[in-house]
């Protein structure tokens, strides 16, 4: 179980970054610590990390300053770990290129997944090698052919629906604010009124969910976006 991918913590707190570190060296990844902000961009510098574990609220440097000055420069995957649960906090730091935001506590499984899909989808940004079809649990996308079907039986999605299903798809795994969903989809001069993506959504998910009120492939995040289940 030897991953050459290098992760940099950059946490202050010793009690999480050690369990942190046990977490994902215990997966092969190799792995950067880093206790506050100033030394944690010494680290991104010298060392170029595959990925890094961003917390927020650092001694020297909020952690929010540090995204955005990394985002200049680089596109190195970035997950946000932190305690601000307020949905503000979610929403900017994801706005300003994180690439997913985990709120503390967190268990193990859903860290090692949130990387695991991070460096996927950087690994296929980087190659340039996109998905031709997303595939979960019975509901395959095939974005060449424009067609979606559900347990083999085709859905029939409006044109935006499926702009919206692909988008998620091509996305899966990952939070897409509801602002950057209707700039993708409606334009940046778009109304940043939120209820034509809420009916969109509800009808989609009237299409594609056995029960639309406890969805399987496509989550909200409250008061932040949505998040489509990882394909397969």
């Amino acid at each position: 179980m030897a991953n050459k991918e290098s992760i940099l913590i950059i946490e202050d707190e010793k009690n999480i970054g050690n369990y942190i570190e046990t977490v994902i060296a215990a997966q092969g990844y190799k792995v950067l610590r880093a206790y506050n902000g100033v030394s944690g961009m010494t680290m991104i510098n010298s060392y170029c990390p595959d990925l890094i574990l961003l917390d927020l609220g650092l001694p020297d440097i909020d952690g929010m300053e540090i995204l955005k000055q990394v985002r200049e420069f680089s596109d190195v995957p970035m997950i946000v770990l932190s305690a601000r649960t307020k949905e503000e906090e979610k929403v900017k730091a994801l706005d300003e290129g994180a690439d997913d935001y985990l709120t503390k506590p967190f268990g193990a499984d859903e860290l090692l997944a949130r990387i695991r899909t991070a460096l996927r989808h950087y690994a296929r940004h980087t190659n340039m090698l996109p998905d031709p079809a997303y595939s979960r649990d019975g509901l395959v996308i095939d974005f060449e052919k424009r067609l979606v079907t559900l347990q083999g039986e085709p859905v029939h999605l409006t044109q935006i629906q499926y702009k919206l299903v692909s988008l998620l798809a091509k996305n899966a795994g990952k939070v897409l604010t509801y602002d950057s969903i209707l700039k993708e989809i409606w334009g940046p001069y778009a109304d940043m009124d939120n209820q034509i993506l809420r009916v969109n959504m509800a009808n989609i998910r009237r299409k594609l969910e056995v029960n639309p009120a406890e969805p399987h492939y496509i989550f909200t995040e409250i008061g932040v976006g949505y998040r489509m289940i990882e394909s397969i």
